[in-house]
């Protein structure tokens, strides 16, 4: 006798929230004595999502109750929910501003010099410099860090989006994301994992540095560097004709793109 698995008129059974939202079919199984084929029968017959409302709003098959009516008849339950991952509630957010560091050869400011005798040389903000260079100093600087955490169902995860997170890590935004504008929030990559059949976990790991428009090096000043180019400075002797001196100064600024950038949509968050 073929086992049949009809929808009942008390199906459809649903409730909403401002944060949930489930419905419940409800089965007539019929044709079995032996619940395992009943749950089985049940299983293939029932969809694994339902589309909830108008919006497209789609819920996910997540319990099934089975309970024995009669000889070979069956009453089943299917309830259907949100899936982990749609609801932003629960994605979590982690940011840190402690500071990043970044390496100067120029001060904002020279506060006062002072000379065994006679005049200090003038090396124009110039910091550590020596015969043979400048050395400068390394200082903290404006680096937001933040991380995002969100779960996505096993279909979501494929091979291609992997690779889509391998690809964009170490790649700079050339739009853009989060609120940040394009060149300035660096992605340092993602990690996920994976418990058996449930849904996927997965952080996303960013650093943010803010596009400067007027930097000054000595008398060279209007720099223009996006948040993760790399600025480097040439110098030359030149005479200090005050301090009867030669000094560094320096003479060109070089602003240079050593990230890829890229459109972060990819990552879907």
């Amino acid at each position: 006798m073929p086992v049949v698995v009809s929808e009942s008129w008390g199906s459809r059974k649903r409730s909403i929230a401002a944060d949930s939202a489930d419905v419940t079919l409800t089965y007539l199984v019929e044709g079995t004595d032996n619940d395992t084929t009943g749950y089985d029968a049940v299983v293939s017959t029932s969809p694994t999502s339902y589309v909830f409302d108008s919006s497209g709003r789609t819920l996910y098959r997540q319990t099934i109750t089975l309970e024995r009516v009669g000889e070979t008849e069956w009453k089943a339950a299917v309830k259907y929910g949100i899936r982990k991952g749609q609801n932003p509630a629960s994605s979590s957010y982690d940011f840190d501003t402690g500071g990043g560091t970044t390496h100067l050869a120029s001060s904002i400011a020279t506060i006062n010099s002072y000379a065994a005798s006679g005049t200090a040389p003038d090396f124009g903000n110039l910091i550590g410099v020596t015969k043979d260079s400048v050395e400068g100093v390394d200082v903290t600087i404006p680096q937001f860090r933040f991380s995002e955490t969100h779960e996505f169902s096993t279909s979501t995860i494929t091979g291609a989006y992997k690779l889509t997170l391998f690809s964009l890590t170490g790649c700079v935004n050339n739009e853009t994301f989060k609120g940040l504008s394009a060149g300035e929030c660096l992605f340092l990559g993602a990690s996920g994992a994976q418990k058996g059949e449930e849904d996927w976990s997965i952080t996303y790991s960013f650093a943010a540095q803010p596009n400067a428009s007027s930097l000054s090096v000595g008398s060279i000043s209007g720099i223009v560097k996006r948040g993760w180019d790399y600025l480097w400075v040439r110098y030359e002797d030149a005479e200090d004709t005050t301090a009867k001196r030669l000094v560094k100064k320096p003479i060109a600024a070089y602003v240079e793109q050593v990230y890829t950038y890229a459109s972060f949509s990819g990552l879907g968050i």
